[in-house]
């Protein structure tokens, strides 16, 4: 398949969509991991405004930070969010500690509301949460199978965000989203080899269909935008 003629979709951050080959390719799966503050929450938002921008419409998912904390980091980037909530931006917050109500409404209201609203940019914040939600492994690998494979079904792009493995900063949680996923983005820390500095980097681990970069790229989370360096080297 020639990539280079694939419509994409922008996740809106500098550098990055260079990186994806132009985008993300359209109604593919998009994982987000790594460790806390790195911007996983970010990038997601950044994902999010962008859809706005052009016109779409998202669905926010959030396991973890209530809607107006999510309205408010949106606010504090300068952007005006407000005309833009249920009509453009749909933000549902569940209590990953309610597994029967959090499992229904991921794995059987998500899809039906996709279709209903038009959605065509969907965020899971965290997805690793929702994991969190099966007790066995073999239950965990064949309920995320159903449910991405459900979201293909569906005519949106997804983006979901993961912590990393205690043990392994270059793996999820559950070590199974990025296998799932069409694109894997890992976001880490890198310090210098004198120990004096810690600077962020981030490399396309993964990227399904497409031709993408491969090396391992600085980037800055500031106040109102994230910018990757894309020409730049981390070491």
């Amino acid at each position: 398949m020639n990539s280079a003629i694939i419509k994409r979709v922008k996740v809106g951050i500098v550098g990055l969509d260079d990186m994806l080959g132009g985008g993300l390719i359209p109604g593919s799966i998009c994982a987000v991991i790594g460790m806390y503050g790195t911007g996983k929450t970010t990038f997601s938002l950044e994902f999010v405004w962008d859809g706005i921008k052009r016109g779409e419409k998202v669905i926010y998912i959030s396991l973890e930070e209530r809607e107006t904390r999510i309205i408010g980091y949106m606010k504090q980037k300068g952007w005006d969010v407000e005309p833009y909530i249920d009509k453009a931006l749909f933000i549902i917050k569940l209590d990953p500690t309610d597994f029967n109500l959090a499992n229904n409404r991921i794995k059987n209201e998500l899809p039906n509301l996709i279709a209903e609203l038009k959605a065509t940019r969907v965020v899971i914040d965290p997805i690793s949460l929702f994991e969190d939600l099966f007790t066995t492994d073999a239950e965990r690998r064949r309920e995320m199978y159903r449910f991405i494979e459900g979201l293909r079904d569906k005519d949106c792009t997804v983006m979901m965000t993961s912590e990393t493995d205690r043990g392994n900063p270059f793996s999820s949680r559950h070590g199974l989203i990025e296998y799932l996923a069409d694109t894997v983005i890992l976001l880490r820390y890198v310090r210098s080899s004198d120990l004096t500095d810690v600077h962020l980097a981030l490399e396309v681990a993964k990227m399904r269909m497409s031709a993408h970069s491969r090396e391992i790229k600085p980037y800055e989370l500031e106040q109102t935008q994230v910018t990757v360096y894309s020409e730049a080297n981390v070491f």
